[in-house]
């Protein structure tokens, strides 16, 4: 396992991130995983055994329970609370009251006292807005946040899921008031989902932040299950949640690509989707969930397959976003400045 600093601070987690989405079985998030505390000690065991030191929940999986359920795991297994790194957010809706969502500093305080209580912890490590809440003045918030963080319940904070003019707006507001900043952001990325490279990419890599990515087999999408022409597998998630939104011809064309590339290196497709993601600078690490510890095992392979540059070069082709503006505007015009003039 190799690991990377969060972007511009001096803490260094694994490249491969263990997500919880799968623990627990409350509402719609059965649909998830469902997992007991006997399996989730199974795969919190096996993730630090391999190296794992960094692990992502929310207070709104299954409504608590995912959180509960990896502070037991902590202490049934006994892993020392300086060698792990624990993420966990809030935004979400958490009960029906009027204010149980969102991130007011009502709401934030609320959810840090009781992500505390669930995971059995003293301080979140990083503590993240799971999403953007279009009523709460982002000034409200970071000041709530830079609270937490002086009274040393949180150590870092990030975001997840936000418009890089949206981070960029919050990173000016803290700094002018010198409050906390984010250290992180949080955002989908796979092979068939490049989005985020038109402007949350360059954001991260001019200012310094770590990046985390969820999903990054679309959903299960680029696990290799699914192929083309054919209806999903008997109890695939997509089957009940087809989630994230997809070009399922272009999915599929990445596929073909990945095929034979895995074929070669003797791995799964998803090794492969997960690999190509680590060969992007920006990454800082991988969220990985599971259901079974054969698909732990598998994705945690990923961390030692190093993909060729021609493989990359494929990948890359098949994957490629459609030209936008205004990018291929800069581009086009920041070409005549690549290069510094020569004397003549």
């Amino acid at each position: 396992m190799r690991y990377r600093l969060l972007g511009n601070t001096g803490l260094y987690v694994s490249e491969l991130c263990l997500g919880t989405m799968t623990f627990g079985n409350k509402g719609f998030w059965e649909v998830m995983g469902g997992l007991k505390q006997p399996e989730v000690d199974l795969l919190v065991r096996e993730a630090f055994e391999q190296g794992i030191n960094f692990f992502d929940t929310a207070n709104v999986y299954s409504l608590g329970e995912s959180e509960t359920l990896l502070g037991q795991a902590f202490k049934n297994i006994g892993l020392p609370r300086d060698e792990i790194v624990v993420a966990t957010k809030s935004t979400g809706i958490m009960n029906e009251s009027p204010n149980g969502r969102g991130q007011s500093r009502f709401h934030i305080y609320n959810e840090v006292d009781a992500s505390l209580r669930r995971l059995q912890l003293d301080h979140i490590d990083l503590y993240q807005l799971h999403g953007f809440d279009p009523l709460t003045p982002i000034e409200e918030s970071l000041s709530a946040l830079n609270d937490l963080v002086r009274s040393g319940k949180i150590r870092y904070i990030g975001l997840c899921n936000m418009a890089a003019w949206q981070v960029m707006k919050a990173l000016g507001v803290s700094r002018a008031r010198h409050w906390s900043e984010f250290a992180s952001v949080q955002a989908y990325y796979s092979i068939a989902g490049r989005d985020i490279e038109r402007e949350v990419f360059p954001l991260v890599q001019d200012q310094k932040l770590g990046l985390m990515i969820w999903s990054p087999l679309a959903g299960g999408f680029l696990s290799g299950k699914y192929k083309r022409d054919q209806t999903a597998p008997a109890g695939a998630r997509r089957t009940d949640f087809d989630f994230p939104p997809l070009n399922k011809d272009m999915a599929f064309n990445c596929l073909d690509a990945m095929e034979p590339v895995a074929q070669s290196h003797g791995v799964s497709v998803a090794q492969v989707a997960l690999a190509w993601i680590l060969s992007k600078q920006p990454v800082s690490s991988i969220i990985i969930g599971a259901r079974r510890i054969e698909q732990l095992k598998d994705n945690l392979a990923a961390s030692r397959l190093i993909l060729s540059d021609a493989e990359l070069k494929t990948l890359n082709e098949v994957s490629a976003l459609s030209p936008e503006y205004p990018g291929w505007m800069i581009a086009l015009q920041g070409q005549y400045r690549a290069t510094p003039p020569e004397k003549k």
